[in-house]
């Protein structure tokens, strides 16, 4: 799971960043509200996660973008103002959940989790055709066959079965699995979509990575 922190108290967003990352998530961070616009603007996260209080563009008006957008993705906000009309502000602005500072460490993960379990994000299998993908352990499985993923091999094949038959684009893929800030080229996709179809073939999936050109990737059910 994807999650972007948008703080420009620079030492927090550092210890939130090391915090979600101990608990398996990939977290990216912004500064500024503006950076933080850019980066929302990408559609690849999960969760975002951001002040109020910013200078330039403050945390309200970077959700109420986030939402003009008509983004789903949840928004939780962090902030020293504590008031019932900041509270409904930031609701009013697109927030699914108000965090006033300081907080506990234990509370912000419980928002965290609560978030990403409402939007889906949090689901113990994917199935598509005859075949699991068991979130939990990384294997994919069919019948009585099972084979274990890799780690990039994984986070490719999650996101092409939750897309299912919509196409990915290269694109999103590198963005969503090797990061923004990644120095990896389309070849990387192709090179995993490879070992992904020679693993599907191994355990007798039915399902077939199709591709089309210049659109990118999505999954059929072969006859």
């Amino acid at each position: 799971m994807r999650i972007l922190v948008v703080e420009d108290e620079k030492r927090l967003a550092d210890s939130l960043k090391a915090l979600l990352a101990s608990k398996g998530f990939s977290v990216e961070t912004a500064y500024d509200g503006e950076t933080g616009s850019e980066y929302a603007a990408l559609g690849i996260y999960d969760l975002i996660i951001m002040d109020v209080m910013m200078p330039g563009l403050n945390g309200y008006e970077l959700a109420r973008q986030v939402r003009s957008g008509h983004s789903p993705v949840p928004i939780l906000m962090l902030t020293a103002k504590g008031e019932v009309l900041d509270r409904i502000e930031g609701l009013n602005a697109g927030a699914d959940y108000y965090l006033t500072k300081p907080f506990d460490n234990r509370e912000l993960l419980a928002c965290v989790h609560a978030l990403l379990r409402r939007q889906g994000g949090q689901v113990d299998t994917l199935i598509f055709g005859n075949t699991t993908l068991d979130i939990a352990d990384g294997t994919l499985s069919c019948g009585g066959e099972q084979i274990r993923l890799s780690a990039r091999e994984f986070d490719v094949m999650r996101l092409l079965m939750q897309s299912g038959s919509h196409n990915l684009s290269k694109e999103t893929l590198l963005a969503r699995v090797w990061g923004y800030d990644s120095n990896a080229v389309e070849n990387h996709v192709e090179v995993y979509v490879g070992f992904l179809r020679k693993k599907l073939a191994s355990i007798g999936s039915d399902i077939r990575i199709a591709a089309i050109r210049k659109l990118g990737y999505h999954l059929e059910v072969s006859d």
